[in-house]
């Protein structure tokens, strides 16, 4: 019951009572009771909607992602799903620095890489920065231990803006104004290197530690330094682009050269594998051949030729019980001839023959 409205159902209408009058179908309904079906009819078409809606997954295709042409050469670094080209831009994709130059003193170092084109199904990327996790740039400080902290800006050679944050940390506390010595002193080695240098060349000597050695050796006759850390490093703005290294057509054609040699090479090895799976079948085959030449009845053996007779003056009766008969120098054929006379079995190996005839 609702504002006076009742609905009985039947098994084929609905009929409605409103105001003590029986209305049947639309032109009887209520106002508020008519929009609700219009609701419930909207929320329907809805659900059909989205059934019939395409499935995005299946729009969606790979994308390789590749490092900068200089000085990485393309090389693969990873895979991003898009449903199109332009949605790949900007995505940004991290590495540990061990995973693309495979040194694995530099774990701890991430390397971040920006998607800037897109080629057919290569991602093409820029180097933007590094990072250093935090666990291994929490582990260099300890208690009773000097830290300074630095960030510098600088342009280098070929209009790159670059932002390097660093730490300087020393065994001992510091003073105040050796700290500010230690930072002018590290800011204009960064200045000055950095107008003299190219990106890549920066690039190259904060990854494989060459400028924390640089700052060291400049702050070290102030404080006694004992380590320099470029725990950070942004690119905040890029500058002119060398084209330097091989094409993305030539990286491919290589990429095909190296697939089919580790097909060649993956072929060679299963050939040379079922050889020698071969090979041991059929010493296995040998090995039984043999097997049942030594265990061939004296039937078989009689049928092969006469058996040589043996006299007794030669060997002595099974049944005589005599011990010192040499059973070891008869042949098999004769240890044979000897157990059938005694009425016992003649099949076995020759050291079974002699057993059972001392029994």
């Amino acid at each position: 019951m609702r504002d006076g409205l009742a609905c009985v159902f039947s098994t084929h209408r609905a009929v409605f009572i409103y105001s003590g009058q029986v209305a049947d179908g639309a032109d009887g309904y209520p106002p508020d009771l008519i929009g609700e079906f219009h609701m419930a009819a909207k929320s329907a078409k809805a659900r059909t909607a989205a059934r019939k809606q395409r499935d995005k997954w299946k729009a969606k295709r790979w994308y390789t992602i590749r490092a900068p042409r200089s000085p990485h050469s393309f090389k693969v670094i990873g895979e991003t799903l898009a449903e199109a080209p332009e949605n790949v831009i900007g995505r940004i994709y991290e590495i540990t620095q061990n995973e693309l130059d495979g040194d694995f003193t530099r774990m701890h170092v991430k390397l971040r890489f920006r998607v800037n084109e897109t080629l057919s199904q290569d991602a093409l990327t820029e180097f933007i920065g590094h990072e250093v996790q935090r666990d291994h740039f929490r582990r260099q400080i300890r208690r009773n231990r000097g830290k300074v902290d630095l960030v510098v800006d600088v342009v280098t050679e070929d209009g790159y803006f670059v932002r390097y944050k660093m730490v300087m940390i020393s065994s001992r506390r510091i003073k105040s104004s050796q700290a500010t010595g230690m930072r002018n002193a590290a800011t204009d080695l960064l200045y000055t290197r950095a107008s003299a240098t190219t990106w890549l060349k920066m690039q190259e000597a904060l990854l494989d530690g060459t400028l924390e050695n640089e700052v060291k050796d400049i702050c070290s006759p102030i404080h006694k330094v004992r380590t320099v850390l470029f725990h950070k490093s942004e690119l905040r703005q890029s500058g002119v682009v060398f084209e330097d290294g091989p094409t993305l057509d030539e990286i491919h054609a290589q990429e095909a050269r190296d697939k089919a040699a580790a097909k060649v090479e993956d072929t060679e090895a299963a050939d040379v594998l079922a050889a020698a799976e071969a090979g041991e079948a059929i010493s296995e085959l040998v090995d039984d051949s043999d097997d049942g030449e030594a265990n061939t009845p004296a039937d078989e053996s009689s049928s092969a030729g006469p058996v040589e007779v043996v006299s007794d003056e030669e060997v002595p009766a099974a049944d005589s019980g005599s011990t010192d008969v040499d059973y070891e120098s008869m042949k098999v054929s004769d240890l044979k001839a000897l157990l059938k006379e005694a009425g016992k079995p003649v099949s076995g190996k020759k050291a079974e023959l002699i057993e059972r005839l001392k029994e």
